[in-house]
């Protein structure tokens, strides 16, 4: 958990995939998620340049990664992907970086989507968005900033 002295914080998460990474962004005074945008994971170079002007331009205080498991918890291919990718953020940005179960944010951020709240062009910044509402909850129901 993000402690902020009652400040406010900034945050971007993530939903890594291996060909798009969904980007949201959020605070902890209003405690809400908005999609903010899709980055095509063209390579390694390509990726956290993205994610660099990301982080310049919205100067977040922590990151949120949004960590793939099968459905009883157990870890798979995309686990390690997603855990090298929030590393690798932590390394080259020096920010902390929170882990979120993500079992069901893709398929949340479907159902929103056919159910006509956000773009299909946006799903995995919606992902990334139901990923940090998550921590954004939780923070609430743990009265984290009281």
């Amino acid at each position: 958990m993000i402690h902020a002295g009652g400040r406010e914080a900034t945050l971007l998460a993530f939903d890594y995939g291996e060909k798009r990474i969904g980007v949201a962004l959020g605070n902890t005074l209003t405690r809400r998620a908005r999609p903010l945008a899709v980055l095509h994971n063209r390579s390694r170079e390509y990726r956290f340049e993205a994610v660099g002007k990301l982080i310049d331009e919205w100067k977040p205080n922590a990151l949120v990664v949004g960590l793939p498991l099968h459905p009883d918890g157990a870890p798979h291919a995309m686990t390690q992907l997603a855990r090298r990718f929030g590393n690798q953020l932590n390394g080259r940005f020096s920010l902390p970086v929170i882990w979120i179960d993500e079992r069901y944010s893709s398929v949340e951020a479907q159902a929103g989507i056919r159910a006509g709240i956000g773009r299909a062009d946006m799903l995995d910044a919606e992902a990334a968005s139901i990923i940090l509402q998550q921590y954004l909850d939780k923070l609430s129901d743990d009265h984290e900033f009281h």
